[in-house]
């Protein structure tokens, strides 16, 4: 009987345990799975599943309408979609009667939710199964996305390649060529450190993240297509170290006339309204977070140095959904200080730098730079 190594059991069992650790991250009964909610009352849970498939447009069979999810998405988008999303629909009617959901449907009040429902035809019990559905979704939330596990795969795999060429050099020596389990060695481990180094840089950094936000506000609507200027919601900005969420009553200053948006209809402006008619602020998905051992300061920027709000959050004007434009590293910054003019001569707040305004009176410098004046020493921002 041949001889086994210790080592060469170990590569043996290696892919097995990859094996079973992937089948156990992907199997329904992971720690992925999502429990199911208590029954409807007066309701089965075939009774939901005709419900979603109402919603989906599966039944009727003979249905030439649009199907309720081509509208009112039931996953996330990365594009705006103005109609009111399954789970909010859903979230806004739990614990209402049937009655004022059905009369929502069928006999809209805004012209825009009308014109979308004139060709419905749910009535009766099929909308009472849509409406059970909803209430279901309502409790158990959407189903959550599964964490990519590709990146973890390839390192694995990776890791495999390594242990089967480090047994290959010391133990088996079955391939002639030595070069190849070394060229083979060398090309997986400089990938898994360029794996470990980007990910390391990645770390704490969300550039380009667009969060869903309890309320679809558009700047590209207020900023860009009506003009409204920034300073008028973030009037804090100029003053204060943080640029400020605009209060609901704000909001009211011209949503008390304007009830129905050209986009979004009446939904999205009601959630305003309620909320200011409860006193319940709107929990918003903060945005640009940096970490709590930097200091930055809107009013040394934006009250100060005049800079304008795009130089750091990009064109906010053209953004349905607002995303984080930089992603707010220290070299980000750092490099802004070097390159970035300042509004020397014009601003009194530069006046007691008398050496750099004699420097400039001489044409010894021809601009100053956020640098020149101490803009990257390390205790401005880390003190």
């Amino acid at each position: 009987m041949k001889r086994m190594y210790p080592a060469e059991t170990v590569f043996r069992l290696f892919p097995l345990a990859i094996l079973f650790v992937f089948l156990i991250i992907s199997s329904p009964f992971s720690l992925f799975a999502q429990p199911h909610a208590p029954l409807i009352e007066g309701h089965s849970h075939e009774d939901i599943k005709r419900g979603e498939r109402f919603f989906k447009g599966l039944l009727p069979f003979n249905s030439k309408g649009n199907a309720c999810s081509s509208c009112h998405n039931l996953t996330p988008s990365d594009t705006l979609n103005w109609n009111p999303s399954a789970i909010a629909i859903a979230t806004k009617y739990l614990g209402k009667d049937f009655d004022s959901f059905q009369s929502a449907i069928i006999e809209p009040s805004r012209s825009k939710m009308a014109q979308s429902h004139q060709d419905i035809q749910l009535q009766g019990e099929d909308l009472k199964m849509v409406k059970a559905y909803l209430d279901d979704l309502a409790m158990t939330g959407l189903s959550p996305m599964k964490p990519s596990i590709n990146n973890l795969l390839l390192f694995l795999f990776l890791g495999l390649l390594i242990t089967w060429t480090l047994l290959e050099l010391i133990f088996f020596r079955k391939i002639k060529y030595r070069i190849i389990p070394v060229i083979i060695f060398a090309g997986a481990f400089g990938f898994q450190v360029k794996m470990l180094v980007d990910e390391g840089i990645k770390l704490g950094r969300s550039q380009d993240y667009a969060p869903d936000q309890p309320i679809k506000f558009s700047h590209k609507v207020h900023a860009g297509d009506n003009g409204i200027d920034c300073m008028y919601c973030h009037h804090t900005a100029e003053d204060s170290k943080s640029a400020g969420i605009p209060a609901m009553n704000l909001c009211m200053n011209c949503h008390v006339l304007i009830r129905e948006g050209t986009n979004s209809g009446q939904f999205e402006i009601a959630k305003i309204v309620e909320s200011v008619e409860t006193e319940t602020p709107v929990e918003w998905v903060r945005l640009h977070n940096l970490p709590d051992h930097v200091f930055f300061s809107h009013a040394i920027h934006v009250g100060v140095a005049k800079l304008d709000c795009q130089q750091c959050h990009g064109p906010v004007e053209e953004m349905d959904i607002m995303r984080q434009h930089a992603d707010l590293s220290m070299g980000w910054c750092v490099n802004c200080h070097r390159d970035t003019d300042v509004k020397f001569t014009e601003n009194g707040y530069y006046e007691t730098f008398v050496k750099l305004h004699e420097e400039l009176e001489i044409d010894d410098l021809k601009s100053i730079k956020a640098e020149d004046i101490g803009a990257n020493d390390c205790m401005r921002c880390h003190y």
